[in-house]
């Protein structure tokens, strides 16, 4: 069966005034302000977008009955749904100021009426503030561990990621490797074209390199030029493999910058998990490998002791 829905946009910020200005008036539910102010304090108690959601959700039910309410912010990668979706649908796009909220959208069986509605649009007023600080910080979370030119994990995740992997290989007796990669001759690349095509070289690297990869495996820009991934349940000839099929598609993917083709190579460092291995001992030996890859002519991948 077909939900039957319509989206309406609506900014807190002004709706809030107007909860205010007709509040005195507004008989159509005596209890309305009561909750919006009970829910807001409710909602100052996590920052946790999802959390936010599901807490309002629990709250408003007692004042307008409803089966089910999803939640998504697209640029914000969040999505949520709780209940089972019915027939009829209020959905609201929420902004505050012209700042993006997400849109929530309520369903139920029987169709919402138009107090109900209200009702819905005075109490989404106390989502303003906890909802709005809520989604910045999930985004300094996200800002903090990745790296903002290639949107790839960043150095802190990895030490993080590093230690859980290990710990998991360990316990499920499942191999664990390493792939260290490093770009080949980036200093001349950088002194030739500028420190501009350098990031344009390592954006396209990342791009180039998470379209090589398996959704399980994760990668890392270690720093600079230098970038990590790290794959679970995966043997040495099986990361080995992996490795040159990165290093064969970075060769033959143009990389092109304001019309100029770049010749770009990497060179690759491989490591698999041994008993008594910690995270500083795993990177040594691809970092190892990596450099007898740059010793023995660059362009190729080693497989670490």
């Amino acid at each position: 069966m077909a939900t039957l829905q319509q989206t309406k946009t609506v900014d807190l910020k002004r709706a809030s005034y107007a909860v205010r200005q007709r509040s005195r008036g507004y008989s159509g539910a005596p209890g309305v302000q009561k909750a919006a102010q009970r829910i807001t304090a409710v909602l100052q108690t996590t920052l946790d977008a999802p959390r936010v959601i599901e807490m309002f959700a629990e709250e408003a039910r007692a004042s307008v009955p409803f089966d089910a309410v999803a939640y998504e912010h697209s640029a914000r990668d969040i999505i949520l749904s709780l209940g089972q979706t019915a027939r009829h649908a209020c959905s609201y796009r929420l902004m505050l100021a012209g700042e993006e909220l997400g849109q929530l959208t309520f369903t139920r069986r029987r169709r919402f009426s138009a107090s109900e509605t209200l009702q819905l649009e005075d109490l989404l007023c106390s989502l303003v503030y906890p909802l709005r600080n809520a989604l910045r910080y999930h985004e300094a979370v996200r800002a903090a561990f990745m790296c903002p030119l290639t949107g790839v994990n960043n150095r802190a995740t990895m030490s993080v990621t590093f230690n859980r992997e290990i710990e998991m290989a360990r316990r499920h007796a499942m191999p664990l490797s390493l792939i260290i990669l490093d770009i080949d001759h980036f200093k001349l690349i950088n002194d030739k074209y500028g420190h501009a095509a350098g990031d344009s070289v390592i954006k396209q690297l990342a791009h180039t390199v998470m379209a090589c990869i398996r959704n399980t495996d994760m990668l890392f820009r270690y720093g600079g030029e230098e970038f990590t991934v790290l794959l679970s349940n995966t043997a040495p000839g099986g990361a080995v493999l992996l490795a040159e099929r990165i290093r064969r598609t970075v060769e033959k993917t143009a990389c092109i910058y304001n019309g100029i083709t770049i010749p770009l190579t990497v060179s690759l460092g491989v490591a698999f998990l041994k008993d008594g291995d910690t995270e500083a001992t795993l990177f040594e030996r691809a970092d190892n490998a990596l450099y007898q890859a740059k010793y023995e002519g660059r362009n190729c991948a080693r497989l670490g002791g």
